[in-house]
């Protein structure tokens, strides 16, 4: 093989630190929600846990659009990654040595939330320069995120079961805490000179941190666009979250498929969409995308809850599962080209992040009414009612015009263009 280019060393470095980290995550998606049903018992406490690790990173992911403009995206995501490193490996350690209580561990997973937040938008603000960098298109550099997300996922979620299985929950957790240090080594080495501060414009009166935060909800609210997007997104979020963190494991755990099935289901559902997403970055430049948005939302949302609820054979759970797979690996490579290429890049950061946390803001509500659906309704009931949600939100591009704009792009006018005496980055 070739020596790698400069130009594409910081693409490959950020799908490489991407893949480990959602590796990480994965586990603890899956650990996690099992450990606290296996001491507790509790759906509801389940949840609850849930709920403490999304909160907190939708509100610093919302407030750290400014930070990332002032420090740099790269800094405050190397940073983020590093404390993460430590705060997750915490849980097992603490539970080793007997010192983790259930309110303990709701603080230590709000803080692992809150550095979450400001450093996965900084990974978000970096994919503009980084696509520039390697002379990608938007489309093509999403797709290929999406891809290694999903590969990573597919991965991390079959290596979670086989771990969990193997060395029990809170063990499997010291992976997810040495995925943070590795992502962070690689990060640091191959995206030198890059994720720099905004520099501000020359002449220009000193701004507070209030102000600059205002200047991202601002335009972000006038984009027909991306306000509907980040609405219908919310809700799909949500149920997917309550899907992930306590549907999902209390279906494994009542059906007796267990936590090694889980694992496989997650991992077929990420592995089908690995090949959703490479079709995505190969030819998602020609495709409609108002069309195939609508489309792949309706395929991946309500079938896979429906199927698992009439108590299906696993095969059919697995079929429907690895359909709905291929059909969302599309989405993310759309969103990402259509959300980025709107907004103007000396408010990337600021807009990037209260867009994605207004996609997150009603998920810590997932893990709560999941928890709660699942105790008072019972497990096939619950996820009825999410899929008949999930059916109800994927509909909504048919009935709001705003969504037919995005095979657009849009003009730069006068109030989003930057001012031309702006000094050039570092």
């Amino acid at each position: 093989m070739g020596r790698l280019t400069g130009s594409r060393a910081p693409l490959v470095g950020a799908l490489t630190a991407e893949g480990i980290s959602v590796v990480g995550t994965r586990i603890s998606m899956i650990a996690i929600p099992w450990f606290v049903l296996s001491t507790t018992g509790s759906a509801t406490q389940t949840g609850l846990v849930a709920a403490a690790e999304i909160a907190p990173l939708v509100v610093f992911k919302a407030l750290g659009g400014p930070l990332l403009d002032r420090l740099g995206p790269r800094r405050v995501t190397l940073a983020c990654d590093l404390l993460s490193a430590v705060v997750v490996g915490a849980v097992p350690l603490l539970h080793d040595l007997g010192l983790l209580s259930f309110p303990l561990l709701l603080c230590l997973v709000a803080v692992a939330g809150a550095l979450r937040g400001p450093g996965d938008a900084g990974k978000g603000a970096m994919a503009p320069e980084i696509a520039r960098v390697a002379g990608y298109s938007l489309e093509r550099v999403s797709g290929l995120g999406s891809a290694i997300e999903r590969t990573s996922s597919m991965g991390g979620a079959a290596l979670a079961g086989l771990l969990v299985a193997s060395v029990g929950a809170a063990h499997a957790i010291y992976v997810d805490a040495a995925t943070f240090l590795v992502s962070f080594v690689v990060l640091a080495v191959t995206t030198r000179g890059l994720g720099q501060p905004v520099p501000p414009e020359r002449d220009a009166d000193p701004t507070s941190y209030a102000t600059e935060l205002r200047q991202g909800w601002d335009f972000l609210r006038t984009d027909p666009v991306l306000v509907a997007i980040c609405a219908m997104v919310a809700v799909t979020n949500l149920v997917d979250q309550a899907y992930v963190a306590v549907l999902a494991p209390v279906w494994a755990r009542e059906s007796g498929a267990g936590v090694a099935v889980l694992g496989t289901l997650f991992a077929v559902m990420s592995g089908a969409s690995v090949v959703g997403a490479l079709v995505a970055a190969r030819w998602g430049e020609t495709l409609p995308r108002y069309r195939t948005y609508v489309l792949a939302f309706l395929v991946c949302g309500a079938p896979r809850y429906v199927v698992m609820a009439l108590e299906s054979p696993l095969w059919a759970v697995f079929a429907v599962t690895a359909v709905a797979g291929v059909a969302s690996g599309f989405l993310n490579p759309i969103l990402g080209a259509v959300i980025l290429e709107r907004i103007p890049p000396h408010l990337l950061g600021r807009v990037t992040s209260l867009e994605t946390a207004l996609c997150f803001s009603l998920m810590p509500l997932g893990g709560i009414l999941g928890g709660l659906a699942a105790t008072g309704l019972g497990i096939s009931p619950a996820l009825l009612l999410a899929g008949a949600a999930y059916l109800l939100a994927t509909m909504a591009p048919t009935r709001v015009p705003s969504f037919r704009r995005m095979d657009r792009v849009p003009a730069v006018d006068a109030r989003t263009e930057p001012r031309q005496d702006t000094a050039a980055p570092a």
